[in-house]
């Protein structure tokens, strides 16, 4: 249906989005929102071809899980209605400043997890879609659902977090305020209360906020944990969570391929270089779920995208055709450790070509052998990355980095270790210290 959703107004945001096309150094952003990060293959092909006729042909994964198209020109309505037709678009247009939930990229698939979480987010969707109380939110205001799965993000922060867990013999989901799965819990509600418990949160979250508290971490500088939990109890049964705190799996699951719950499946796993995608690399990979998985692709908060539901036995392939695209399946490639923003080419904040400046330090690190987590970030905003890497390089000026690792005794990127160096430096002195614990 190629019609634009009711309620076309939209509140003034520097946050892009499918109906809001923001400015840039290099042309307009417009950010697509995917339910649980998921796309199928069709839409994917009519964001390719967006990209193509309406913009520079940059596709961007972020670090949400979600797709934008860069270096949109003029044609703003033409590019937002083709996405539209497509089903990509909110069902109104104040909600889709509120789809901010985030799924495990193995939501359903998953081998290790204890819920599908998938039918509980079509229902908070819809909520915070339909429900127009909540269109007040900020548009950086977000939901994690996580359901133990082993392939989980859990180191973005959200103001508000859910992870399923087993007490006594009963799934439950934990949640928290203003962090990650892997804090200590707040509270408990039973599996069944998990839509009413975001209900309650975010009514709660805009009875008390004022207008300036945008963020959860806002509301909590004034009210106590526990002063909140008290004010939720008398809406939904919340229960104290004894001796559970989440444990994040070691082994890196968002690149190559890896089984599903059904043994005769498998997802496979692809980085697009630095996240960002040609439409022809879209279109490519859109084509290879359509024809060896189930037509979607899901894409991940390490700004990844998987084929699920692949039988075992064409997994070898389609490896083979997505590095033929320009993918990379290899965990082992310096390039899928690598994040980096924008830069000074589209942003006016970067202090340096971050992008091309990523490139260099892939190809000197391949060399050498190494690879490492590391986030280049052309000023302090962070925006690349959503947690702090093991090592963050933070542009100073075009060509030179103060290079930082992460230290939880400190805030922001971590401890600095050394200011003012090159390209070619920093891979020296990264090469030196692969071998440290550096990259747990």
């Amino acid at each position: 249906m190629n019609q634009r959703p009711p309620s076309c107004s939209l509140r003034p945001s520097a946050c892009p989005g499918l109906l809001r096309i923001v400015p840039a150094l290099d042309g307009g952003i417009c950010r697509i929102k995917l339910a649980g990060g998921s796309i199928s293959s069709a839409q994917a092909v009519a964001v390719a071809a967006a990209a193509e006729q309406f913009a520079g042909g940059v596709i961007e994964a972020t670090n949400r899980a979600n797709l934008q198209i860069r270096g949109i020109g003029s044609a703003h309505a033409a590019l937002i209605d083709s996405l539209l037709a497509t089903g990509l678009g909110p069902r109104t247009a104040a909600g889709d400043d509120v789809r901010n939930l985030m799924l495990s990229p193995g939501a359903g698939i998953d081998r290790h997890m204890l819920v599908d979480t998938r039918p509980l987010a079509q229902q908070i969707l819809a909520t915070l879609q339909s429900h127009e109380p909540f269109h007040d939110l900020s548009a950086k205001f977000a939901v994690q659902l996580d359901g133990g799965e082993a392939l989980a993000m859990l180191e973005h922060p959200h103001d508000l977090w859910l992870s399923a867990f087993v007490q006594n013999g009963e799934r439950r989901l934990a949640f928290g305020l203003a962090g990650c799965p892997t804090d200590r819990p707040a509270g408990s509600v039973a599996l069944d209360d998990g839509h009413d418990l975001v209900v309650a949160v975010l009514e709660l979250f805009l009875d008390l906020a004022r207008p300036e508290q945008t963020r959860m971490r806002h509301l909590l500088v004034e009210y106590r944990v526990e002063d909140l939990l008290a004010r939720l109890a008398r809406r939904v049964a919340v229960q104290a969570v004894v001796d559970w705190q989440r444990v994040p799996h070691a082994d890196v699951l968002h690149i190559g391929s890896h089984p599903q719950a059904d043994p005769a499946f498998v997802y496979v796993g692809a980085a697009p270089p630095l996240g960002r995608l040609a439409p022809a690399m879209l279109r490519g990979a859109a084509q290879l779920a359509q024809e060896f998985g189930d037509a979607s692709l899901r894409f991940t908060p390490w700004q990844s995208l998987l084929l699920p539901n692949v039988r075992l036995a064409d997994a070898v392939e389609v490896i083979q055709r997505l590095q033929g695209l320009g993918l990379q399946c290899q965990a082992s490639h310096p390039l899928t450790g690598l994040i980096a923003c924008t830069g000074s080419h589209g942003c006016a904040k970067g202090l340096a070509d971050t992008k091309g400046d990523a490139l260099q330090l892939a190809a000197l690190l391949q060399r050498q052998g190494a690879a490492l987590s590391v986030h280049l970030s052309g000023c302090p905003r962070s925006c690349a990355a959503a947690h702090t890497a093991p090592v963050t390089l933070l542009a100073i000026a075009p060509g030179y980095y103060d290079l930082y690792f992460r230290d939880p005794a400190q805030p922001g990127f971590g401890t600095l270790h050394a200011r003012n160096l090159t390209i070619e430096a920093a891979a020296t002195l990264l090469d030196a210290l692969s071998r440290s614990p550096l990259d747990a």
